[in-house]
């Protein structure tokens, strides 16, 4: 499955139906008056959060959504039947922008929260409405009302308990795939990762999420690599791996890099906790590893581990460090999601799954 973090779409919300102009007409009625029903009312456009969903592929190939139109009135006082709503299954930390980019609408953090994005429009009223004592015979009802038409973005943020942060090639997949069962491309060569990884581990029977973000370089706030498209994707984090190639001689600049960029990228991501890890020291003697330690632990004055992704040395003493700044998922059955009751009878939704 590809993995696609941004995708702009158009929401439109049924029009609603129009009144009716009928006349009662029956024998031996001489006097029927207006019987003209109300328009129904048109279907709303809902945005709903699902956990089984990862990315946003499918509004590649499908951008356009529109719920359905109300009925119109009919005679004998019948109100035409209200439009089916349209519910958007999205995943759990998606962003619903303005179409200016930036006013963002909704943010879809908890699954199975509701954001009603575009209400449908209100049906008109039939001629019977419109009698008075003056007017017994009216021969107006009214339209419509429209439904709200508009352009909207979506924006993916992962939601992850770890953001796996580190220059190209520091070894941040080869640990994903050591502590987890994710399975990310793995290669010598700098980039190899495109796009974010998610992966599952367990320590002291609790569940951490790690997100492997692609390697940052300096300059990537402005645009230099992959750029700082991915670091919204450790926003959420609750705490940092910050991941070095021990073998790189320039190991300590290396760290203040990634800092710096995090730093201009948004200057609260500095303020994260953040767990350092020397990698690749199965390359180096037990001399030289507790040298880098030290050296390396007098500027980050965060905890400093020496490991191997690859020989799984000091990975799972690095985990339950970590967990220590990841809270407990579990939830009271009081606390448990409640899915808003917007929505009464929703007859239609989209998924990706479908």
């Amino acid at each position: 499955m590809k993995f696609l973090d941004q995708a702009k779409i158009y929401l439109k919300s049924g029009d609603g139906g129009r009144g009716c102009v009928s006349f009662r007409r029956e024998k031996y009625i001489e006097f029927g008056g207006p019987n003209g029903g109300d328009g129904g009312k048109g279907g709303s456009v809902y945005f709903v959060a699902v956990e089984n969903l990862n990315t946003l592929i499918d509004f590649r190939y499908q951008q356009h959504f529109k719920a359905q139109n109300g009925q119109h009135g009919m005679g004998s006082e019948m109100s035409g039947a209200k439009g089916e709503d349209l519910i958007i299954k999205v995943p759990v930390g998606t962003e619903i922008v303005d179409n200016d980019g930036e006013t963002v609408l909704a943010d879809m953090v908890e699954p199975g929260q509701i954001y009603m994005a575009a209400k449908g429009g209100d049906g008109g009223r039939g001629n019977t409405r419109f009698k008075t004592s003056t007017n017994q015979a009216p021969r107006y009802a009214e339209p419509g009302w429209p439904g709200v038409e508009m352009w909207v973005w979506l924006r993916l943020k992962l939601i992850a308990d770890v953001g796996l942060i580190g220059l190209p090639n520091a070894g941040k997949s080869t640990f994903l795939t050591a502590v987890t069962k994710a399975r990310p491309k793995i290669a010598d060569y700098p980039f190899t990762t495109l796009h974010p990884n998610l992966g599952v581990a367990w320590i002291d029977g609790k569940e951490i999420v790690l997100a492997d973000i692609p390697g940052l370089i300096e300059g990537a706030h402005d645009g230099v690599g992959l750029g700082d498209r991915f670091l919204k994707h450790v926003e959420r984090c609750s705490v940092f791996l910050h991941l070095i190639d021990a073998t790189d001689e320039n190991f300590i600049q290396n760290y203040k890099t990634i800092r710096n960029e995090l730093k201009l990228y948004q200057e609260k991501l500095i303020e994260k906790p953040e767990v350092v890890a020397l990698n690749k020291t199965d390359s180096l003697t037990e001399d030289e590893i507790q040298k880098r330690v030290k050296t390396l632990q007098k500027i980050t004055k965060s905890p400093v581990f020496a490991i191997s992704a690859i020989a799984n040395t000091n990975t799972t003493e690095c985990l339950r460090k970590i967990s220590q700044f990841v809270p407990s998922k579990k939830l009271k059955p009081s606390e448990e999601v409640e899915v808003q009751e917007e929505i009464s009878t929703p007859k239609k939704s989209w998924s990706p799954l479908d």
